[in-house]
Formats: C-alpha cells, sequence, structure tokens
C-alpha cells in the first residue's frame, strides 16, 4: 500500500461527501468489507469528517425509508449502502416510494465477486458468495430508478457517483443504484478529485412563451377557473407563487392525491383534497379553465372527473407519466416545466390582461363563503362517537396538541388520509411528507430521516395500525434510539386493514364478502404495538381507548419526545 490507504471504496465515499451526501443509510454485509476498511481507516488518519456519517440500520426498508425522507426536508440527496441481491429484495415497497416520492437517492451494492482462485483482493472466500450470484442483480431495480450501472474501475469511480447523483437530482427527481465487484472496490488507486461543479442538476424548465400566455388568458377568460395541484410543495417556495396566482384571479384549489403542503389550508381559495374519492367533485364538475400543476392523479376518472367541455392545461416536470403504462389527461395543453417558474411565468402574464373585476370579486366572495362552510361542516365532525374515538377528533386533538409547535408531520394513514387531511388543515410549506408510493411502513424511517434533516422540529408519525407493523418497527425505533431523533408516533388502530375491504367493496358492494362481513382484514388479536417500540427503542408507549383520556396521553407523549425519548401511541378507533 501507498503512505495514505486509497482504494475505490474511499474514493467512492469522497464523491458522495462532495455531492454534499451527510449521511450514509447502510446495511452492510460480506461485499463491504472495502467501505469498511475506508471508512476505519479515514477515522484513523483523522478524516472521519471528510466523509458521509454511516448510520447504521438493521433493515433496509428502513434505511432508505429515512434517506427518503432526509432527502425530502433537506432538499439534498442521500445514499443507501445495501447487501448485495438479498438486501436490494428487502428494500422492498421503499424503492417504489422513492421513484413516486421523487426522492434524490443513490443506493449502492455490491456484488458477487467475480475470482475464486485469489487472482485479486476481495475475491470469493465465503461460501455465500457462489449463493450470492445472480444473472442481473440491476434488473431487480431497473423499473424503479432512473439509471443504473456498474463500477468496473475505481478510475471512473467519482464520474459514475457524481453522474448517477446529477440524474437523480434532475426533475423529475429519483433513485439511482450502482453496484461494484468486492475487487473492484478493493482497487488501489492514487487519491483524486473530481469538480462536482460539472454535474449539477438541470436547471428548472420554464413554460414556453406562446403557452404562458395562452394558459393566462384561458384563466384570465374563465368565468369558473380551477387549480388542481398534488405535489407542488415538494418545493416550498413555490406556494406562494401559487397563493399569488390563486389570489390574483379568485381561482378556488384542490389538492388531489396531496402529501405536501401545497395551498395554506385556512386560505379561502383551498376548496379541500381528494384521494380515492367515491362522489363527484361539483367544484371539478363546474370548472371551465382547468390548471393542473404538479399532480400525479388530479381526480378519479370512473367517478369524478371534470367536464367534458372543460379547457385542462397540465404543467408538470414530468407530464406525460411515462413511468406510468395508462396515464392520460385530455389536455388542450402538456407542459414540462418547473411549477415554481411556470406560475411566476402565468402571473405576470395574467397582470397583462384587462380583467373583469366584478366577476373575480363576485367569485371570491362565492369560494371563500364555500370555504368557510366547508370547514365548518368539518369542525362539526371533531367529537367522539359517544364512548368512541373518530378518525376526526383523533386529527383534531393532534392539531390542537401541536398547535403553535415547528412541528414536521408524516402522513401514512392510507385509507384516512382524507380525514387527516381534512382536520390536521396546515398552512406552513415544508411541514408534511408522505411517501408518495404504495409501499406501507415508510414512516418510520422516515422519522429518522426527517429528524436528522431538521432535528430542531418535532417530528409526528400519523399511521395506520397494519402501516407501522410494514415499518419494521423494532429496526426503526432502535435507529431512533441509537441516533437521537425522537419521534411522536400515533397510530390510527382500527385492527385491521380497511384498504382491501374498500377495494372489495368498490367492486363487489353487494357480493359474498359485502354479506358475510368476510374480507379476511381483521388484525386481531391484537398486538401490542406500542409495546414493540417500548422494547426495541425505549419508547413511551400507551393505547387508549376512552375519548376524555386522549388529550392527556397525547400530551404525555409529546412531554417525552422533548425530552428526548420517542414516544407511540395507539388509539383505538372503530374497528375496520
Amino acid at each position: 500500500m501507498t503512505e495514505r490507504y486509497y482504494t475505490t471504496s474511499t474514493a467512492f465515499l469522497e464523491a458522495l461527501a462532495e455531492e454534499g451526501v451527510k449521511y450514509v443509510f447502510a446495511n452492510l454485509g460480506s461485499d463491504h468489507p472495502g467501505l469498511i476498511e475506508a471508512l476505519a481507516q479515514a477515522r484513523a488518519e483523522g478524516r472521519a469528517g471528510d466523509l458521509p456519517q454511516l448510520i447504521v440500520c438493521p433493515h433496509e426498508m428502513v434505511a432508505l425509508s429515512a434517506a427518503h425522507a432526509y432527502a425530502a426536508v433537506a432538499n439534498a440527496p442521500q445514499a443507501v449502502i445495501v447487501h448485495v441481491d438479498a438486501g436490494t429484495q428487502n428494500l422492498g415497497g421503499s424503492i417504489g416510494n422513492a421513484v413516486r416520492g421523487r426522492a434524490p437517492v443513490l443506493i449502492f451494492a455490491g456484488t458477487a465477486p467475480y475470482t475464486m482462485h485469489g487472482e485479486l483482493p476481495g475475491g470469493r472466500n465465503e461460501y455465500i458468495h457462489w449463493i450470492q450470484d445472480v444473472h442481473d442483480q440491476r434488473g431487480i431495480m431497473r423499473g424503479y430508478v432512473k439509471y443504473d450501472n456498474e463500477i468496473r474501475t475505481g478510475k471512473n469511480v467519482k464520474q459514475l457517483v457524481h453522474r448517477a447523483l446529477q440524474i437523480a437530482a434532475s426533475e423529475p427527481a429519483g433513485p439511482v443504484y450502482l453496484t461494484g465487484p468486492r475487487e473492484v472496490m478493493e482497487q488501489p488507486l492514487e487519491p483524486h478529485a473530481v469538480d462536482p461543479a460539472g454535474y449539477r442538476p438541470v436547471e428548472p424548465a420554464a413554460l414556453t412563451g406562446q403557452v404562458a400566455a395562452e394558459i393566462a388568458a384561458a384563466l384570465a377568460g374563465a368565468r369558473h377557473p380551477l387549480i388542481i395541484t398534488g405535489h407542488l410543495g415538494r418545493d416550498p417556495e413555490a406556494v406562494p407563487k401559487l397563493v399569488e396566482l390563486a389570489g390574483l384571479l379568485a381561482i378556488p384549489v384542490i389538492e388531489s392525491a396531496s402529501l405536501r403542503v401545497n395551498f395554506p389550508a385556512d386560505h379561502p381559495m383551498h376548496r379541500g383534497w381528494q384521494f380515492t374519492t367515491s362522489t363527484q367533485n361539483p367544484v371539478l364538475a363546474q370548472a371551465d379553465v382547468i390548471l393542473i400543476i404538479d399532480c400525479d392523479v388530479p381526480y378519479i376518472f370512473t367517478n369524478n372527473r371534470p367536464s367534458p367541455d372543460a379547457a385542462i392545461y397540465v404543467v408538470d416536470a414530468d407530464p406525460l407519466k411515462a413511468g406510468m403504462s395508462l396515464w392520460h389527461v385530455p389536455a388542450r395543453r402538456s407542459a414540462a416545466a418547473n411549477g415554481k417558474v411556470a406560475l411566476e411565468q402565468i402571473a405576470a402574464l395574467v397582470r397583462e390582461h384587462v380583467l373583469d373585476l366584478d366577476l373575480i370579486e363576485g367569485r371570491r366572495a362565492d369560494v371563500s363563503a364555500a370555504h368557510d362552510a366547508q370547514r365548518a361542516a368539518w369542525d362539526a365532525l371533531e367529537r367522539p362517537d359517544g364512548a368512541v374515538i373518530t378518525p376526526q377528533y383523533l386529527t383534531a386533538c393532534v392539531r390542537d396538541l401541536l398547535a403553535g409547535e415547528d412541528a414536521l408531520f408524516l402522513s401514512e394513514a392510507v385509507t384516512n388520509f382524507q380525514v387527516v387531511a381534512e382536520h390536521l388543515r396546515l398552512n406552513k410549506p415544508g411541514s408534511l411528507i408522505g411517501a408518495g408510493g404504495g409501499g406501507l411502513g415508510w414512516s418510520g424511517g422516515g422519522a429518522v430521516g426527517a429528524k436528522l434533516a431538521s432535528p430542531e422540529r418535532t417530528v409526528v408519525c400519523l399511521v395506520g395500525d397494519g402501516t407501522f407493523l410494514f415499518g419494521v418497527p423494532s429496526s426503526a425505533q432502535w435507529l431512533a434510539r441509537r441516533y437521537g431523533t425522537p419521534a411522536l408516533t400515533v397510530i390510527y388502530d382500527n385492527r385491521g386493514w380497511r384498504a382491501p375491504k374498500q377495494s372489495t367493496l368498490g367492486v363487489h358492494p353487494a357480493g359474498a364478502a359485502s354479506a358475510r362481513d368476510d374480507f379476511n382484514v381483521s388484525l386481531e388479536p391484537e398486538a401490542d404495538l406500542p409495546g414493540v417500540a417500548a422494547a426495541a427503542g425505549g419508547a413511551f408507549a400507551a393505547t387508549v381507548s376512552d375519548p376524555a383520556e386522549l388529550p392527556s396521553v397525547l400530551k404525555e407523549a409529546l412531554d417525552a419526545v422533548h425530552s428526548g425519548r420517542s414516544a407511540v401511541v395507539a388509539v383505538h378507533l372503530p374497528p375496520a
């Protein structure tokens, strides 16, 4: 060896640090001796601060969920290290969440060594190296990542890492996947640098002048304009731009399938949320001009759709949703553009129009009145049903508990997404994140990443009982304890999976399953979910069924979090 220990593994970790990656969420295995040695050598040489900090994660689902949430909160790419094919597969639904949630994360996995007679350092010397040799390890991820590649030599490892992260961070952002055999990761190198400035993400795109002018004119001339958004709030700076445009023309805003704060809930132009709605939204049906901006699922076509005469415009970094095999909105214009930039352009052009101020102010009054009536109807639901805690009452108690606190909410309540949105009613951009995909269990690890990214904030997870179990809670809660990332987790505990039941009733409303209440969704006998957190992570643990006790139990749990200890409260709701 040269005077300084330096291998492909060292260069790989340096490249991550050069890109601003602060943490590597890792589940290590037999493919990682080079990385383990590189980190140890850096500590021995006093250079540990030059490399990302390793966060040891006992499960890969938790690791990627933590990196995903960190990237979402900090708006900075992160990295995950997993173990060959087994660790890659153990990422499970978290990789689907990363791609749908547009999370810029680099995932690295080793591969089985390609030598077996001692030809190179790192060759096969354990029986598992034959067991882990699969035909197409990268193929496991290819349906979910923006880019995949294999590190074949240390000579260009930094180029590959920088390029991978450039792709990951360019909109639409998403995960990337690199692999490297042990022999390559052990390759001695001369220290070298690559300037990350040459690998910046692609700059935000603007609308063409013609398209921006057409959208501005259509909105300015509409009698019943509408804006639908879903993930504009990924960029908190874009939210005030939407507020400006909506206020300028008195345009109602609907958040559809949203797991971000895209528009302040208390703004008079806010007209609510829709997820898997089963009835027609009257605001959507009435609209004559609709701007769909940064939204993956603007409405459910089978039971909630716009008028066939409505003029629809779609603006998104990915307006065609090429990663979804079946997707279509009959738009007059579909434009690939950054939401913040596009809204600035449209608002500037609207101001050049001669506006019908009487029409706009009349619409403002009507939308504001409807907004107030909608909130009053929701307020009326925020009470127990006799001795039973309702989801609406639970969410209102959480909202009141956190009032005035700088809280960061992770929502994974699934069949209660709508309830959480309507009764939490968040206003601050950046105060809510969700997985974005269908891989349940994201919030357990996500809370760790969110707290690492924003240690000064109170992290709160709102989850279902099935979701909590999916998140490998023993691993997630242990991780929170080890790295000092306490969070308050509130479980909407209906002792079952309501989603499959709802799906079955949607297709077979009068079928045998409905007639016999035979859905195979019960989670009885009930597991002591808070007890899992207490055993694995030393968390405050409580289960509550009495509506009168709920506020005080939640307050005790929050006090525990403020003192540096995680808390998990299971709240009994009507059974699924």
